[in-house]
């Protein structure tokens, strides 16, 4: 695995490392020495999986609130997907700043996502699939989002949305008397 930094201090886009032969190929996605070496010293303690069919459609932008604030590796093993991270954390010099990258059951790469950041993405194909690492339980009461095209934010989808739940899309627009997580 190689960590390469992104703009956002303490995040990281991850590529794997591919042993090829005749059959296929290997990747390592987890080693706990190697990601100490990014500070990362908190366990994985669930796992969950999504799936979603349609090309344009949106998840997010979710994060869950302290003292549940949680660690993310995200990893789409099917389709294509733009993820995006915006960082949430009061007194960061890249607050309220994002950043987007296509993962792909292609590209194999991850990204690591930091305590006090929202997380969501776009399916770009029909069919994605991610798998998602957390550092905290998901605990009923304590998530938090952020609407997709919250003009503060402005992210600029690759596709027009063709769907998002309900409860995505009413998450409020932020206001100036947001100060973080």
């Amino acid at each position: 695995m190689k960590f390469l930094s992104t703009p956002l201090k303490d995040s990281y886009i991850i590529t794997l490392d591919t042993i090829q032969d005749s059959r296929g190929w290997f990747a390592r996605v987890y080693c706990k020495d190697e990601f100490k070496q990014i500070g990362h010293d908190k366990e994985w303690v669930q796992l969950n999986h999504s799936f979603t069919s349609a090309k344009g459609a949106i998840r997010g932008m979710h994060f869950q609130y302290p003292p549940f604030r949680e660690v993310k590796m995200v990893r789409c093993i099917a389709g294509a997907v733009y993820d995006v991270i915006i960082d949430l954390r009061e007194g960061s010099p890249t607050f309220l700043q994002h950043i987007g990258v296509e993962l792909s059951a292609a590209n194999k790469l991850m990204l690591y996502i930091p305590e006090g950041f929202a997380h969501g993405f776009q399916a770009l194909t029909n069919d994605c699939e991610l798998l998602y690492h957390h550092s905290e339980y998901y605990t009923p009461g304590s998530e938090g989002g952020i609407k997709y095209d919250d003009p503060k934010i402005n992210i600029t989808w690759p596709l027009p949305v063709t769907d998002i739940s309900e409860r995505d899309n009413k998450h409020a627009e932020l206001t100036e008397n947001f100060k973080g997580i």
